[in-house]
């Protein structure tokens, strides 16, 4: 491999069997020059983007950015590859790094951030919450930043994108902010507002994910007997008709469509929480 340009102490271009490659290891560059040859020993990583773009703007993080910060985002990188047995697509190299960047511009100029789906993802997806955390643990020892628990979260969402995208079942951002909106519904319906830290909320939130789960196929994994949707329709008509308002709340604003398995299963959250408040009031 030799190098064509020299990005940062750590990360070159490379002309490699005719083909543009970026390649990363620690001090790959020191005393190197154009046209030098890559020591192989130093090799960590190899990247070769099939998008001319992404690659482009790879090289531009890596040549502008801190290296400390760039050596933190691979290092997180790393972990969450270990942890969940998977190689991420390379597009989780500019994402994280970039994401990364911006947030600690933001906290360096006393800057607030929030995360509006932090207890959901907290909730939703716990491995990749606590690879977050790990990303604040490593932070805070390399960078000498404390990150809040909201880019905790953020970090979390990043690894679950690019999980799903590596080829494991799940969802996002969208799939969670779902599920607050309907747990949010629920709640008005029900009268009853759950501390977001609770365990009731995390039943909630859970339920709900198991409402809205399905296979590979698209097919919903907790569907009714036919019979069973036509009695409990019946039996809680009026928490029915709350959850057919919820339905047509969240179809509104995400495009998505209840069957009445799941309108029968999110009635019966109602009734519960309904029935829980009276017993509490009494």
């Amino acid at each position: 491999m030799k190098i064509k340009k020299i990005l940062n102490n750590n990360a070159v271009v490379v002309h490699d069997l005719g083909e543009e490659k970026i390649v990363m290891g620690s001090g790959i560059a020191f005393q190197k020059g154009k046209n030098d040859i890559v020591d192989p020993h130093r090799i960590e990583k190899v990247f070769i983007m099939d998008d001319p773009d992404q690659h482009s703007h790879l090289q531009e993080l890596l040549r502008t950015l801190p290296e400390e910060e760039i050596a933190v985002s691979e290092n997180i990188i790393s972990f969450a590859e270990s942890e969940l047995s998977v190689t991420f697509k390379r597009h989780i190299h500019i994402a994280l790094t970039d994401h990364l960047s911006f947030a600690l511009k933001r906290l360096s100029k006393g800057m607030v951030i929030q995360n509006t789906l932090l207890q959901e993802i907290r909730i939703l997806y716990p491995r990749e919450f606590q690879i977050g955390q790990h990303a604040k643990r490593l932070i805070r020892e390399k960078l000498q930043v404390e990150i809040p628990e909201d880019e905790v979260g953020y970090i979390a969402m990043h690894i679950h994108t690019a999980w799903v995208n590596a080829g494991a079942s799940g969802a996002g951002a969208d799939r969670a902010a779902l599920i607050r909106d309907i747990a949010e519904g629920v709640e008005r319906i029900a009268g009853v507002f759950l501390d977001r830290a609770s365990a009731s909320y995390e039943r909630l939130v859970n339920q709900l994910e198991n409402i809205l789960r399905t296979d590979d196929s698209g097919k919903l994994c907790n569907e009714l007997d036919p019979e069973i949707v036509r009695i409990a329709k019946e039996r809680y008509h009026t928490a029915y008709e709350q959850a057919r308002w919820i339905a047509g709340q969240v179809e509104e604003d995400y495009g998505y469509t209840f069957a009445d398995s799941q309108l029968v299963l999110v009635a019966m959250e109602i009734n519960r929480m309904d029935t829980r408040l009276k017993d509490l009031a009494n």
